[in-house]
Parts: structure tokens; sequence; C-alpha cells
């Protein structure tokens, strides 16, 4: 897999995660990034920048990292807190969500966040760019069967939040103990069983025209609100 951008190259750095080679622009001048590189004993081969941008789709800023596929992470890793905050994703599509969704994540202290193995976007070079390389430091699990996961979840004794435009009020709901915060598809919201199966319906309220946010911002909101929650 592919990784760009000097902010991302430098989150690989500070990760355990096996670089395999780097290209470099041949104009590349951050001495930085090229000692840690260096260091860590990473082959380097220096390219033309139209040989750079065939390489990747996005702004790579003169940098490309070569390293392995994503480790995802067990049911198990996100739950060994106290009391763990977790985000499920059901269905989502857009990588360009989820990157936000997971900086989102990494910025509030979420435990983890748990993806479906079917019809959902994986941790590929265009989520870890819109991260900004926050993939590195926020545990991602995969699962076969969400609605048995979420009931696994109950079953361990954490309350279930789902999120669309008919629900309560989001400000008024008690996010505290073991939390997780369902964040439905794009297009067409949480699923049927999905839904029937969390414990509450958080909905935020909309003054203008629009009926509706992204879904990384309306995630977003209601995780922060979920924190204020679980810190009061």
């Amino acid at each position: 897999m592919y990784v760009f951008g000097k902010n991302v190259a430098l989150a690989s750095l500070d990760s355990n995660h096996k670089i395999i080679k780097a290209f470099l622009d041949k104009e590349f001048r951050d001495q930085k990034i090229i000692s840690r590189l260096q260091q860590k004993k990473v082959q380097i081969e220096y390219l033309s920048k139209r040989d750079l941008d065939r390489k990747v789709d996005g702004l790579h800023q003169g940098i490309i990292l070569e390293v392995e596929d994503y480790h995802y992470a067990s049911l198990e890793d996100v739950l060994k807190s106290e009391n763990p905050f977790l985000v499920i994703l059901d269905h989502l599509e857009d990588p360009h969500n989820f990157g936000a969704i997971i900086r989102t994540c990494e910025a509030a202290g979420v435990d983890g966040i748990i993806i479906p193995n079917d019809r959902s976007v994986e941790v590929n070079s265009t989520v870890v760019k819109t991260s900004v390389g926050t993939t590195e430091k926020v545990k991602i699990v995969k699962v076969t069967n969400l609605v048995n996961t979420i009931k696994e979840l109950k079953k361990r004794g954490f309350w279930i939040f789902g999120t669309d435009m008919l629900g309560t009020d989001y400000t008024t709901l008690d996010y505290r103990g073991k939390t997780a915060i369902v964040c439905g598809n794009e297009g067409k919201g949480m699923s049927r069983l999905v839904e029937e199966n969390c414990d509450f319906i958080a909905s935020i309220p909309m003054q203008g025209e629009v009926n509706s946010l992204n879904a990384s911002v309306a995630t977003a909101i209601i995780i922060f609100e979920a924190l204020k929650s679980r810190r009061g």
C-alpha cells in the first residue's frame, strides 16, 4: 500500500509500521524526514514529480512510502479499557469520510472503530492521507457481522447509540458507561437490523434548510457531545 504526504510519512516513521520503500521527489529537501528514513535504513528512490504523480492520486508533497497493508485490531483489543468508548461504522463507503472520522476519534480518545468486512471502505492510501496519519494511533476492527458484534457488545454492558434524523436530541442523552456510537451509510443511513439493535437513536436538530449533515461531521458532533457527558 502507498501512503503519501509529509505528515503521514512522519506518522509512519513514528510507528512500528514496516516501510518497504520511499519514493522522493528529486527536489525533496525535508532533512528531518530524509534523516529519519536513513536511520530506519529505508531504501530511497528519487523520482521526477511526474513519476510520483503517476503513483498516487492526491497531493503527495514529494514523498510516497510503500508500506505493509494495515493491520486490523481484534475486538478484544478495543475492550481493554475500564470504560470503553467505541464508534461503529455501518457500511460507510467514502474514504474521505472514514479518514475524517478516524482523525476525530484520535482527537477524542475513542478506544476503537468497528467496520464490517463487506460493502465497506477499508484503510487505504486515501483514508490514511485524510486521517493525517492517525490510522497509526486508532485501533480499527473488522468484523464479519455488525449485528452480531452489537449483540456481543450489549452482553458486555455496552449502550448502543444509533444516529438518524428521526430520534432523540443528541444533547439530552447520557453517554456515560460503556458506549458505542453507530454512524450509518452516507446515503442509506443505518441498516434496519442495526437500527433495531440500538438502545437509543441520537438526532442532531437542524435549524436551516439543509436536513442532514455529512457523515463525518455528524459523527464528530455526537462524539464530542458524548465526550463531554463522559467527563461530567
